[in-house]
């Protein structure tokens, strides 16, 4: 790739100060990790964008080059054009050419494995229609009634104390019952891929490790469900007539386990950060105005649980936005900056009800296809959560919040709340089964299926907006 002339870079309000040897490397190229962009990534993007457009050039880990998409315009088309830009990363020059070692940090993310996500075309087809056929199969009330369950499991670990830290104690915790429920592995493994599933994503020192774990957990799951197979992602995987093998399969639920727990616990964390710390948001809402799922939406336009997505590959010379892009480049989608692209959007500010027109899923036929299984655990666990504590506030000030920013994701660390402490409700609460697949004989569920609100929490969503509106004064 071309590299820029540092004079264009002297310039600039935003850069940081030259003595920073953690923001750019060789050749002045910013640096797409260290200092800057841990601390303030929203703010790298805008002043590459301001530097070079729409497309900048960036160095990833290890300073391997790179191109970072911060326009709207720009990611949809390299998303939808994968005649020029293929998401097979053996066409990576620095993988060609022995710079992607599999020790690097990036391995575990960018090293081409069988899954629909490395794949275009006929295969990319194949593998895909096995995943959406195998997710459709799923009961959304199904999900929605058991992460109730799991929410109410997970408020009454801490609901006696008054105090909690929401991220910890329940945004990190509550994806992952969900997916081990749903892929059908046993709840014990739980708290270690929680730990496992975050770490291989941010291209530590432990990653290729953590990476591994997570492998050997799940060839263990596959040859389970091959003698036992259930009402389950793996077991559907493996009976779907497109023939995956026990590899393929693997892959396709290591890829479906660390992208729905990442972007879910972001989802949850950022959504109730908002609910408690946003005075339009909660105005909004106590008024009626905004619905749950509404307030999802926003947050997935405003702080989307994936910031950045490496990525695709160019398949010949090609321009884009003015960048002259080399057969063999990497380009690394800006879903955080394209959403922010005032070429869409001209006032950040202003609340967007009901548009989901955002790349928070990115776009083009690798959307992500469980976005709706993941909106169905995020506003289902956060209202099941608000029920149970309507008068959550915050513990701190939301300027002593901090955030840990990697290449994809960017995640809060805490989120410390008080309350008014309350008596656990589900003592002896027992994990629930298999979440059954549609059909169009289903029954409607069984009362016993979901536990009774407890006598102190109001029953209706009505009842919970005006607890709501009466906490901030309104009622």
């Amino acid at each position: 790739m071309n590299l820029p002339s540092e004079n264009s870079r002297a310039d600039s309000p935003l850069a940081p100060p030259p003595q920073c040897p953690a923001a750019h490397g060789p050749g002045g190229i910013t640096r797409l990790y260290g200092t800057e962009a841990e601390h303030n990534p929203m703010g790298l993007y805008e002043r590459l964008r301001k530097e070079h457009g729409q497309v900048a050039p960036v160095l990833l880990h290890g300073d391997l080059p790179a191109w970072l998409v911060l326009g709207y315009r720009e990611n949809l088309e390299v998303a939808r054009t994968p005649s020029r830009f293929s998401r097979d990363s053996r066409l990576w020059r620095e993988a060609r050419e022995g710079r992607l070692t599999p020790t690097h940090p990036l391995a575990p993310i960018a090293t081409y494995q069988s899954v629909c996500v490395f794949a275009d075309g006929q295969q990319h087809e194949r593998w895909r229609g096995a995943v959406n056929d195998s997710i459709g199969r799923f009961d959304k009330r199904g999900i929605r009634r058991n992460v109730t369950r799991f929410s109410n499991e997970l408020v009454d670990r801490f609901c006696a104390t008054g105090r909690a830290d929401l991220v910890h104690q329940f945004a990190e915790q509550l994806p992952m019952m969900a997916m081990t429920l749903l892929l059908g592995m046993p709840e014990e493994y739980g708290p270690r891929l929680v730990n496992a599933a975050r770490d291989m994503i941010k291209g530590s020192a432990t990653a290729v490790e953590s990476n591994a774990y997570v492998q050997e957990t799940l060839r263990k799951l596959v040859a389970r469900k091959h003698l036992e197979p259930g009402a389950d992602f793996t077991s559907w995987l493996l009976e779907h007539p497109a023939g995956l093998t026990d590899d393929e399969v693997q892959q396709h639920l290591r890829l479906v386990l660390i992208a729905a727990y990442e972007t879910t616990a972001n989802l949850i964390a950022n959504t109730l950060k908002m609910v408690l710390t946003d005075v339009r948001f909660r105005a909004s809402l106590a008024g009626g105005h905004m619905t749950l799922p509404d307030a999802v939406e926003q947050v997935l336009w405003d702080e989307p649980p994936f910031i950045t997505i490496l990525g695709r590959w160019a398949t010949q010379d090609t321009e884009l936005a003015g960048q002259q892009i080399k057969e063999g480049d990497a380009l690394v989608l800006g879903l955080a900056a394209a959403n922010m692209d005032t070429a869409i959007r001209p006032d950040p500010d202003v609340p967007i009800h009901g548009n989901r027109s955002h790349l928070a899923f990115s776009g083009g036929q690798h959307e992500c296809p469980g976005q709706d299984v993941g909106r169905a655990i995020a506003d289902s666990g956060i209202d099941a959560l608000l029920l149970r504590l309507p008068d959550l506030t915050m513990a701190v000030d939301e300027s002593e919040l901090k955030y840990r920013s990697v290449l994809m994701s960017r995640h809060l660390l805490e989120l410390p709340v008080k309350f008014t402490a309350r008596q656990p409700s589900l003592p002896d609460a027992a994990r629930p089964g298999p979440v059954e697949p549609d059909r169009d004989d289903a029954q409607p569920a069984q009362p016993e299926a979901t536990p009774a609100p407890p006598a102190h929490a109001p029953r209706s969503r009505g009842s919970w907006w005006r607890s709501l509106r009466r906490l901030l004064g309104r009622g």
